[in-house]
């Protein structure tokens, strides 16, 4: 299996506006051109404003597919670019449907490994000037992924992105987020995922969490 990826995205901390606040974020991304340095935190230029929800190994990288784009725009009302969503890399081809927790994949002199959905927050939902923003998202399964970087290089535009092992369990990202947001309950599926040991700490400790309700 392999997707192109149409953009890589990098953006700096910010001070934006929300609910009449000043707040700091990082959301706003733009296509770079050219070749960029990947390290096993993140990508040459790019930065993250809240450091306990986003970044570090586990969010190294976020993967957004460009096929949601075209529902967005209809759904939102507006043409959005490569980058809207905060991602590093858009790309065509992945999406969560067809990618598991745990696999890997090659993008040019990277290796990098799936490691958790993303989990919608109010600064995209303040960028894109939609509230339920993340509801949406939730709903409709369309979060796109973390990847950890598992070896470092450049990456450039247009490459194409190659999987190189899919993880026994192939537990994909659709199948974790039905989980975490409407199958919240289901025992055997929480104990899958509690032992996805691929999966994030912070996800699987949640989903520990609510197992320990159901088991008492």
């Amino acid at each position: 299996m392999t997707c192109e990826v149409v953009s890589i995205n990098v953006g700096k901390v910010k001070v934006d506006t929300y609910k009449g606040k000043n707040i700091q974020t990082a959301i706003y991304k733009t296509p770079i051109e050219g070749r960029i340095f990947v390290s096993s935190m993140n990508i040459t230029g790019d930065e993250q404003a809240d450091l306990i929800n986003h970044g570090g190994k586990d969010k190294a990288l976020l993967m957004y597919p460009h096929e949601h784009y075209s529902y967005w725009h209809e759904k939102l009302g507006l043409h959005l670019q490569p980058g809207a969503f905060g991602e590093n890399l858009t790309t065509n081809g992945l999406n969560e449907d067809n990618t598991c927790i745990g696999d890997v994949f090659e993008l040019g002199d990277i290796t990098i490994q799936v490691s958790l959905p993303r989990q919608p927050c109010y600064k995209l939902a303040n960028k894109l000037s939609e509230d339920k923003l993340p509801v949406y998202i939730q709903d409709t399964g369309f979060s796109g992924f973390y990847l950890r970087v598992l070896k470092e290089g450049y990456i450039e535009p247009g490459q194409t992105v190659k999987l190189v092992e899919r993880h026994p369990e192939q537990i994909t990202v659709s199948f974790v987020n039905n989980v975490k947001y409407h199958d919240k309950f289901n025992q055997e599926a929480l104990t899958r995922l509690v032992n996805l040991f691929v999966l994030s700490e912070d996800w699987r400790s949640s989903f520990q969490e609510r197992l320990n309700t159901l088991t008492k």
